[in-house]
């Protein structure tokens, strides 16, 4: 319970906010150096979570493959929540994509 009325709290007190961002007048342009730093923090931060995101998955599949060569009878058991597992870590990537596009294309 005392999760839940922490969460409401960080939503309510996240919603007064919402509304002084919103009101805030954009730029006309923004500084060519500070464009060259997004962009570059964009390429790194794609770079970092492909590397993470492929040290996960090849970690995941050994220590499952592990486990189905130990047991072979399990297998059945592995494999569900390994593919499950690789489609979370994936997913991490792919917002990384994401937050990464939406810093280029802001510019």
């Amino acid at each position: 319970m005392k999760c839940v009325i922490r969460v409401v709290a960080i939503v309510l007190i996240g919603s007064f906010f919402v509304g002084t961002a919103m009101a805030a007048e954009e730029k006309a342009g923004l500084d060519p150096s500070v464009k060259q730093m997004i962009a570059l923090a964009a390429g790194f931060g794609i770079a970092i979570a492909a590397f993470g995101g492929a040290l996960g998955q090849a970690r995941g599949i050994a220590s499952a493959l592990d486990g189905i060569a130990r047991n072979p009878g399990a297998s059945g058991k592995i494999v569900t929540p390994m593919i499950i597992g690789l489609a979370m870590i994936e997913s991490l990537v792919i917002y990384s994509l994401v937050v990464s596009l939406l810093l280029i294309f802001k510019l």
